[in-house]
């Protein structure tokens, strides 16, 4: 497995695995946060000035990816104020790569990449229905910052922030 950047030749591809990786967690939430959640992943949010989107590729073929977006950015749409560090985003695995390392090794891109810029966070947010995903980002460190959680759809769904130190 190799990360690097995406290639625009993909974007099509990575937005669309994007949506089929989240597409479980349809059943999970009212109908409006699932469209809300899909336009976003479907959105050119990742090509965002300064905003850095990776993937891992296996046999030529991206399998998974995540987009770095820059310290004090818009990165989430106007839902919070913009913060000091980086944040990571659309994290996003092909069901048959799960398991196998995946997302760990695009989030530890991400943290790499903001740590060689000299920054001494590294932040994200993720719907409090991810479990799977939670279970990853405190594995790795992250630690609860709930001062900047939000609904972004006011259904009562939060989503949580995270930030690890590095």
């Amino acid at each position: 497995m190799k990360i690097r950047e995406a290639r625009q030749d993909e974007l099509a591809h990575v937005r669309e695995q994007r949506i089929k990786a989240y597409l479980p967690y349809a059943r999970l939430i009212p109908e409006g946060h699932w469209k809300a959640l899909e336009g976003s992943l479907a959105s050119e949010a990742d090509q965002q000035s300064g905003a850095r989107l990776f993937v891992a590729e296996s046999g030529g073929e991206p399998v998974g990816s995540v987009v770095l977006f820059p310290a004090k950015s818009d990165a989430y749409d106007g839902h919070i104020e913009a913060v000091d560090y980086p944040e990571i985003r659309m994290l996003a695995v092909h069901e048959d790569y799960r398991g196998k390392g995946v997302a760990s090794a695009l989030v530890t891109e991400c943290i790499a990449r903001a740590r060689a810029e000299g920054h001494r966070y590294i932040g994200l947010h993720t719907g409090e229905f991810m479990e799977p995903a939670i279970r990853l980002y405190e594995r790795i460190g992250f630690e609860r910052v709930p001062e900047n959680d939000f609904q972004p759809a006011g259904d009562g769904v939060n989503v949580r922030a995270y930030r690890l130190p590095i």
